[in-house]
């Protein structure tokens, strides 16, 4: 599973390279005649290996080497990033999705099979409904039959008594026929909602699959790959895979979870929110975090670090020296100073007048941003923090896009292979077993 994971291969790829690699017969300590075996024998494993209390031994394994060597004593900086695996599966637009789900529907439940549905020949998976794909209102029609063919599976199943299995196929079929559609101008009638739902789901084969926005208007489909990695060995301390749109804040604590005393933790600005800076704060971790950019409502205007804010006092005085309370509700308004204020054009644009919503760990942000223009922040950043992209190269290679469907599949996956990535890189590090334990020079 090490070699398989290390070179990115398929259960039979990886069986071929065991039965016809010398390397790998010596790596696996089998003699040249060994014939291997069956590729399902590797799925099996995974299988059980997924359905134990420890899935990711074989990375617990590799880091209790490198924790025996000694190689990461002493080193307290970890760095944090991401970065996105696209997924196995073809992506499909929202009829398609409503076509698949159906079928799969239809598959699984018997009742549902003799319902007359009119929207499309579900039983035939080669075929795409019959529209003019360049008339809109065509369009609009087929989607109308589709919507209503699920409603009609819907309320045929609401009677019945369905297996696990069953139910989370009806459940599926009803969050694809409503999270890309919507009522048309006439009763009765559907269309292509003009809005992209929350947490959408790209594809019926594999649910779990998210659009990961790159930039604002180019996204892959897939999941995102969090690790931890100390910068001067380059191993991965930790990792986890979520869906792609989660965010690499919300993935962070989990990968420090497992760290014994206070370390350094480096990140972009992506991990600069207030609530992970305060989780940093309360378990004792020092935070070399880029804060993300101020925007002013004006072009050039004043930012909120222009305005002088006490927590304290609970009070805000803006640039013209207008004091004014903060609210319970965290906000404070200037709107009855605007009007006459001659540095309101420098300021907002709002009729009313400006109003400030403070951030509920404001002061965190204000000391992250103030230490970023320190000569020690900078330095430590630019010295520590991209050494992370080399063992992103390293994961990337050959693994940019997962082989199986599913987050606990895949997380089982990326562990292999940073287990993989460690081993390789303890043995450039020279590590030995000196007949008790395990060990690195001193120089790596």
């Amino acid at each position: 599973m090490v070699l398989q994971a290390l070179e990115s291969l398929s259960d039979r790829e990886a069986i071929r390279a065991l039965r016809t690699n010398i390397a790998w017969k010596v790596a696996a300590g089998l003699p040249l005649d060994d014939p291997g075996f069956h590729p399902t024998v590797l799925t099996l494993w995974r299988n059980k290996l997924r359905k134990t209390a420890t899935p990711r031994r074989i990375l617990d394994a590799v880091r209790g080497m490198a924790a025996e060597s000694g190689v990461l004593n002493g080193r307290t900086r970890r760095v944090l990033d991401s970065t996105v695996l696209d997924d196995c599966v073809t992506r499909e637009d929202a009829i398609m999705q409503l076509v698949a789900q159906i079928r799969r529907v239809r598959r699984l439940v018997p009742e549902v099979q003799r319902a007359y549905l009119r929207g499309h020949d579900y039983d035939d998976p080669a075929r795409k409904p019959a529209c003019d794909w360049d008339d809109p209102a065509d369009i609009d029609r087929v989607v109308t039959l589709l919507v209503n063919d699920a409603l009609e599976v819907l309320l045929i199943c609401e009677t019945l008594e369905l297996n696990q299995e069953q139910a989370e196929a009806v459940g599926l079929l009803a969050l694809v026929a409503g999270q890309d559609t919507e009522p048309g101008e006439r009763p009765g009638t559907w269309r292509i909602a003009q809005r992209t739902a929350e947490d959408r789901m790209v594809s019926t084969v594999d649910p779990e699959s998210r659009h990961v926005h790159k930039t604002t208007s180019v996204y892959r489909d897939g999941y995102k790959a969090h690790i931890a990695v100390e910068p001067d060995t380059g191993l991965v301390t930790a990792c986890e895979l979520t869906a792609g749109n989660v965010g690499d804040a919300q993935a962070a604590p989990g990968l420090l979870a497992d760290e014994t005393g206070p370390v350094e933790v480096l990140g972009d600005s992506a991990y600069g929110s207030g609530e992970f800076r305060q989780h940093l704060k309360d378990a004792g971790h020092t935070a070399v975090i880029k804060p993300g950019p101020l925007s002013s409502a004006v072009p050039g205007g004043f930012t909120l670090d222009d305005f002088d804010i006490n927590t304290t006092k609970r009070t805000v005085e803006c640039p013209a020296g207008h004091v004014v309370k903060i609210r319970p509700s965290g906000t404070a308004s200037f709107t009855k100073h605007c009007d006459k204020c001659p540095l309101r054009k420098h300021c907002t644009t709002a009729k009313k007048g400006r109003v400030i919503q403070l951030h509920e760990h404001h002061d965190l942000l204000v000391e992250a941003r103030q230490q970023a223009r320190t000569t020690l922040f900078q330095d430590t950043y630019r010295q520590h923090r991209p050494m992370v992209e080399r063992t992103i190269a390293w994961l990337t290679r050959r693994y940019r896009k997962v082989r199986y469907r599913g987050v606990d599949r895949n997380q089982l996956g990326l562990a292999h292979r940073c287990a993989a990535i460690n081993l390789t890189r303890l043995v450039n590090l020279g590590i030995t077993h000196n007949g008790t334990t395990w060990t690195i020079p001193t120089t790596a």
